[in-house]
């Protein structure tokens, strides 16, 4: 069954030029439909934009439906370019944009070994219940930095995305869903994945810090002030007001949130950020669907590209810096250690690297100067050890690709797996960075095997984020339970956009990596033995 994700038709607006209304139609006038008007609770006392009323319910979870794209991946359209406003009418048109409903996945279990999973005791308790959101990475589609001139199908596919316009309010989407859920059971607390902002830039950060915050007005836009479509609320460049997240969350860094397009370090760039040339390509959003240009654009000194301090200054500037404290700014690095519940600690590291490269770095300096310190004080309480960061381990390395430059003292995968692996109350690694769902047991040189699993993007197919609950199944076992999520549309036809042009992305072969992973690494039970 074909499903459009903005409306009734299978084929939406991929561009701004006419807004999609309540029943999937282009409207040539801007006018909304009745019942899928975003915003129709109206503006509040203070003059806000109005924000999406929360939903009523919590939404099906994958393990009842799935979306996936229509159409199999194909190689690219010849003489369709999603960069091109008509080319990218025309994907959608022949379906590239349309999903099906497919039947959920069951929860596999999994253990360490590989064997059959232990029967559950009688008396199961839940150490804790969070999320795990990553990679949204918000964008600044018109800065001189972009680079959608060199976009093209494989390993820079992520240069230009078509929806990346609209995920501002996909991460609203995401936070009015999260809350839905907390509304019927509690999180302890959201945990980011990294590559939160794309492009290291002020207003990417404060775009996302303000979103997840809530209550206050967000105008993803830059320079000039664009309206795509003419009147309020019914454009992604239109100011909006999330409804902020019930639950707290907290903060890790990923290499997007440092560096020019997740590569290159920021003293390069930092004039041409603020500048007005575009030499690698941006969107021009004063003509009809934001074509790629270079050349001349409208500078903004909200553009300012910002360090790992920067940015965690920027975090503590509302009162709450969501983890990151004065210890944390002192030491150049979003590093800190939190308890979640009485027998579970979480401990957030950066492997972003201000020296460059997408890859994660690991440097023997910062075990020295707080991963031993912080995993030592863990085992002497008695916790049981999440460890969290951007990069999973197989993408730490010494830093010296595109981009960087060789951390003489950084240490290999294997190195961390082995770090981790002299604590046998280290249960997992949680990370992002790869926008693929994969769970995996890693083995450490010691003989200790803990898990290791990672969060698909919101920014690409699928637009998923992860529940995770850790549970003790009183029977000599803990578990960590995953189960993949979508962000609700439920009246939400701006955020629809963001998922049908990442589907169109998807199948059509510009960006073909698919996210879901297997049925094994998306619902899952992975059982870990007590030590």
């Amino acid at each position: 069954m074909c499903v459009a994700l903005g409306g009734s038709a299978c084929a939406d607006d991929p561009s701004g030029e006419g807004e999609v209304g309540s029943e999937g139609e282009t409207g040539e006038t801007g006018e909304t439909g009745e019942t899928g008007e975003t915003g129709e609770t109206g503006e509040d006392e203070g003059g806000l934009p109005p924000t999406l009323p929360p939903l009523d319910a919590a939404p099906p979870t994958t393990r009842d439906i799935r979306y996936v794209p229509a159409l199999p991946v194909q190689t690219p359209q010849t003489d369709e370019d999603p960069r091109v406003p008509a080319d990218r009418d025309s994907l959608l048109a022949m379906g590239y944009g349309d999903v099906d409903e497919v039947a959920g996945d069951p929860v596999a279990d999994r253990t360490l070994d590989g064997g059959n999973a232990p029967t559950p005791g009688s008396n199961p308790t839940r150490l804790s219940r969070f999320i795990h959101l990553a990679d949204v990475q918000l964008t600044d589609d018109e800065s001189p930095t972009r680079v959608a001139s060199v976009d093209s199908p494989g390993i820079i596919s992520a240069s230009f995305r078509p929806q990346e316009t609209y995920a501002c309010h996909a991460l609203a989407a995401t936070i009015r869903t999260i809350n839905a859920y907390d509304a019927e059971d509690p999180y302890d607390f959201v945990i980011l994945g990294g590559d939160n902002a794309d492009s290291a830039q002020r207003n990417e950060h404060t775009w996302f810090r303000d979103l997840l915050d809530g209550g206050v007005e967000v105008h993803c836009d830059s320079g000039d002030d664009d309206d795509p479509i003419a009147g309020e609320n019914n454009d992604p460049k239109d100011p909006l007001v999330s409804e902020g997240l019930r639950p707290a969350w907290r903060w890790v860094t990923g290499n997007h949130d440092i560096l020019v397009q997740g590569n290159f370090t920021l003293g390069p760039k930092r004039l041409e950020a603020l500048g007005d040339q575009s030499t690698g390509g941006t969107r021009d959003w004063s003509m009809p669907g934001g074509p790629v240009v270079t050349g001349t654009v409208i500078a903004d000194p909200m553009r300012e590209l910002l360090d790992e301090v920067a940015v965690m200054n920027l975090l503590l500037e509302t009162g709450d810096g969501h983890g990151i404290d004065a210890a944390a700014v002192e030491h150049g690095k979003a590093e800190y250690a939190f308890d979640a519940g009485d027998d579970l600690r979480v401990i957030v590291i950066s492997t972003a690297a201000a020296t460059g490269a997408a890859t994660g770095v690991y440097s023997q300096s910062q075990v020295d100067n707080f991963l031993r310190d912080a995993l030592d004080m863990a085992e002497a309480d008695g916790k049981y050890v999440i460890i969290t960061s951007h990069h999973g381990a197989s993408s730490l390395d010494d830093g010296s690709g595109l981009g960087g430059t060789m951390v003489a003292d950084a240490l290999t995968g294997p190195q961390f797996i082995d770090l981790l692996g002299e604590y046998p109350n280290v249960i997992m690694h949680l990370a992002g960075h790869s926008h693929v769902h994969r769970a995996q047991p890693l083995t450490a040189s010691s003989g200790h095997v803990f898990w290791e699993l990672k969060t698909a993007a919101i920014a690409d197919h699928p637009h998923q984020f992860r529940e995770v609950e850790i549970w003790d199944e009183d029977n000599g076992f803990l578990s960590i339970r995953g189960l993949a999520l979508d962000y609700s549309l439920e009246g939400d036809d701006i955020s629809a956009m963001h998922r049908t042009l990442g589907v169109m992305d998807h199948s059509s072969g510009w960006n073909p990596d698919d996210g879901m992973g297997s049925a094994a690494d998306r619902n899952v039970r992975l059982w870990f033995p007590k030590p």
